[in-house]
C-alpha cells in the first residue's frame, strides 16, 4: 500500500514512449467514470451551500484527475497497457465488406434460431396440453394465441 501511495505522488512518466494511445484512452475512461460519480455527488449536495456544493466535487475532481493520470503510469498497470497495445497491433482487422457480410450472417442466424426455438416451444406446449400435464395458458383465456 505504501508503494502505491509513493507511486501516486511521483510526477515522472513510466516508459513514456510506449503504449501512449492505450494509456490515454484508459486515463480518459477512468476520468469519465469518476466524474460521473462526482456529478451524482453534486446532485446529492444540492441542499448544501454553494461553497460545499461546488467545492467538494471540485477538490475531488482535481484528485481524480491526478489519480487517472497516475494510475496509467503505475508500473504493473502500465506494462499491461503497453502489452495490450502491442497485441492490438498484431490483430488482423476485417475489411468493411467482410464486416458487413459477417454481421448479416450473424443477424440471419439469430433470427432463424429464435424462430426455431419459438417453434419448439409451441410444439412442446401443445404436446403437454394434449397429454394433460398443463392446462390452457393464460394467453388463451385472454384471447391471445387461441
Amino acid at each position: 500500500m505504501v508503494g502505491l501511495l509513493q507511486e501516486m505522488l511521483k510526477t515522472q512518466l513510466y516508459k513514456k514512449t510506449q503504449g501512449r494511445i492505450v494509456r490515454q484512452c484508459t486515463a480518459a475512461a477512468v476520468a469519465i467514470i469518476l466524474f460521473a460519480g462526482l456529478y451524482q455527488l453534486s446532485n446529492l449536495l444540492i441542499q448544501q451551500p454553494a461553497g460545499v456544493r461546488l467545492g467538494v466535487p471540485g477538490v475531488l475532481g482535481i484528485v481524480f484527475l491526478w489519480f487517472s493520470y497516475r494510475i496509467v503510469n503505475y508500473p504493473k498497470f502500465a506494462d499491461f497497457l503497453i502489452q495490450v497495445e502491442a497485441e492490438m497491433r498484431k490483430v488482423s482487422w476485417p475489411s468493411r465488406a467482410e464486416l458487413i457480410n459477417s454481421s448479416i450472417v450473424v443477424i440471419v442466424v439469430m433470427f432463424f434460431l429464435a424462430a426455431l426455438l419459438f417453434g419448439y416451444d409451441l410444439l412442446i406446449k401443445e404436446v403437454l396440453e394434449w397429454i394433460g400435464v398443463i392446462g390452457k395458458s393464460i394467453f388463451q383465456g385472454l384471447g391471445i394465441f387461441s
